[in-house]
């Protein structure tokens, strides 16, 4: 293609949800709900966890990490979403949509990392509860955080330099409300091979190693249970792997279906309702199937709450 028929894009313009107008304001009422339900869940786990020291525990310092991340995942779309239904104007300066593109990538990636981390730590739990506190000591869970933070964020800025030098055509239109790396692709005018080889490889390593990791950690935990546990215990073990498998299944499920698989089978209204289930409904419904049902939790909202009472 020739440089005059190339063009310096300034800006994108998002589409946004494929929403009748009439239903803008319901869509923005539930959207809004759903939003402050993620940010007022994680804030209370991550506030009880700093709090109360009963939860000073491994399992609780990846919980609180996952739950920043889950903060931070949907507050880097929802916000820019819920304005953008508000306003006439759905555009996004150039810069802040890698911007947008690469934190997307740094919490989402956390979230991923975290999850295989969690799985371990159940695994060593149920597995070996006599060697657990010497194998989950606190320097290797405070190594296998930071190690996480720092292998996302260096995975990101490299997608995210590499996206940076591609030129983009007059099109700037991406039919999604968060700036994805697959739809910018799309309207790239630039070879994308190194991209999508990148994608493709690293994708791998990132979302279905952990995938794979975590399915045969809890495989690992349903025989050892099945070996010795009455029917009761196997009966609640099974129940609290199902809801965990449940989050996993819905995130990876639908980020796998996004970006490993090709995306010409996908329609956008389907793209986008699964851009929707990883990037506001996972991260809403993790603090209830992770931590506001687990008994340890609520009890530490009692002795908080109890203890601020006694404080007045």
């Amino acid at each position: 293609m020739s440089m005059k028929n190339r063009t310096v894009i300034s800006q994108f313009l998002l589409l946004g949800l494929p929403i009748l107008p009439e239903h803008q304001h319901l869509f923005y009422t539930l959207l809004l709900a759903m939003y402050l339900t993620t940010i007022l869940g994680n804030l209370i786990i991550i506030i009880l966890i700093i709090l109360d020291s009963h939860l000073h525990t491994p399992m609780y310092l990846f919980l609180s990490n996952l739950s920043f991340s889950d903060l931070c995942f949907s507050s880097v779309t929802m916000p820019k979403l819920l304005q953008n239904m508000q306003s006439q104007d759905t555009s996004i300066s150039y810069d802040g949509c890698l911007t947008q593109m690469y934190f997307l990538m740094v919490f989402g990636d956390m979230e991923s990392f975290l999850l295989v981390v969690m799985a371990y730590d159940r695994y060593v739990a149920i597995c070996f509860p006599l060697h657990y506190n010497s194998i989950m000591s606190p320097k290797l869970c405070v190594c296998l955080v930071l190690l996480s933070w720092v292998f996302t964020m260096l995975y990101s800025l490299l997608h995210t330099l590499l996206l940076a030098r591609l030129s983009f055509c007059e099109d700037n239109v991406i039919p999604n409300f968060f700036c994805d790396i697959s739809a910018l692709l799309k309207l790239a005018c630039s070879d994308i091979y190194i991209n999508e080889l990148m994608i493709f490889i690293l994708g791998g390593l990132v979302i279905v190693i952990p995938f794979l990791l975590i399915v045969v950690s809890y495989i690992q935990i349903v025989f050892s249970i099945l070996k010795v546990s009455p029917t009761k215990v196997i009966h609640k073990i099974f129940s609290t792997c199902g809801s965990h498998l449940s989050v996993v299944s819905l995130f990876y499920g639908t980020i796998i279906g996004l970006y490993l698989c090709p995306s010409a089978n996908n329609s956008t209204v389907k793209e986008i309702v699964m851009a929707m289930m990883y990037t506001v409904v996972t991260p809403m419904l993790n603090p209830f199937i992770y931590s506001l049902r687990n008994r340890d939790m609520k009890e530490a909202l009692i002795r908080v709450l109890y203890k601020k009472k006694i404080s007045l």
